[in-house]
C-alpha cells in the first residue's frame, strides 16, 4: 500500500514538474544572449570600418576637420557602451541605441561632405567601404529584428499562464526590444 502511494506520487508529480517551462524559460533567455552578442558583433563591424572610412576621406577632404572629428567622437562614444545581455533594461538599450544612433547621424553627415569631392566617391578604397558599410547596416538590421524575435517569444512565454507564476519565483523578468529610431516613422523628403 505504501509504494502504491509513492508510484501514484511520483505519476502525479512527475508531469507537473517537467512541464513546470523552467528549461524553456532558460533556452529562451539564452537565445536572447546569443542574440544579442550578434548584435554586438555587427555594430563592432560598422566601428571596425569607421578609421579606413575616416582615413580614405582625409587624404581627399583634409579641411573637412570638424565632420571627420564628429565621426571620430561619435565612434568612441558608440564602443565605449559595453553591454552584456543580463545588463539590458529599458534605459540601458536606450542608452545604447542613442549612442548608435549619434554615430549613425556622424556617418550620414560624413557621407554628405563626400558628396563635395567627385575624385573621392570614385576611388576605389572609398567605394569598397562604403559598400561594406551599407552591407553592414543592413546586418545590422537583421540582427535587430532577430533580437526582438527572440525577445517577443521569451516575453510572450514568461507571461503565460502558469508559466508566469514560475518566472516569478525564479526571477524572469521581461527583456527590451530595440525600437525603431528617433524621426524613423516620418519619411524623409526628397528635393530635385
Amino acid at each position: 500500500m505504501r509504494y502504491l502511494k509513492l508510484i501514484v506520487l511520483a505519476v502525479i508529480t512527475f508531469p507537473l514538474l517537467t512541464s513546470c517551462g523552467y528549461n524553456r524559460m532558460v533556452e529562451l533567455e539564452e537565445s536572447i544572449d546569443a542574440q544579442w552578442s550578434q548584435v554586438e558583433n555587427v555594430y563592432q563591424r560598422r566601428a571596425d570600418l569607421i578609421p579606413n572610412l575616416v582615413n580614405t576621406v582625409k587624404g581627399y577632404a583634409s579641411h573637412e576637420q570638424e565632420t571627420l572629428q564628429a565621426v571620430i567622437e561619435a565612434r568612441s562614444k558608440a564602443t565605449s557602451i559595453n553591454l552584456s545581455a543580463g545588463e539590458l533594461n529599458e534605459q540601458t538599450l536606450k542608452n545604447f541605441q542613442q549612442a548608435q544612433e549619434g554615430l549613425s547621424s556622424a556617418i550620414s553627415r560624413l557621407m554628405v561632405v563626400v558628396e563635395r569631392y567627385p575624385d573621392l566617391k570614385a576611388n576605389q578604397n572609398f567605394l569598397d567601404l562604403q559598400a561594406q558599410l551599407e552591407g553592414t547596416e543592413n546586418r545590422i538590421a537583421v540582427e535587430r529584428r532577430k533580437f526582438n524575435e527572440a525577445t517577443r517569444a521569451y516575453n510572450t512565454y514568461i507571461r503565460k499562464f502558469p508559466k508566469n507564476i514560475i518566472a516569478g519565483i525564479f526571477n524572469f523578468e521581461p527583456r527590451p526590444y530595440f525600437e525603431a529610431d528617433e524621426g524613423a516613422s516620418k519619411a524623409p523628403e526628397v528635393q530635385f
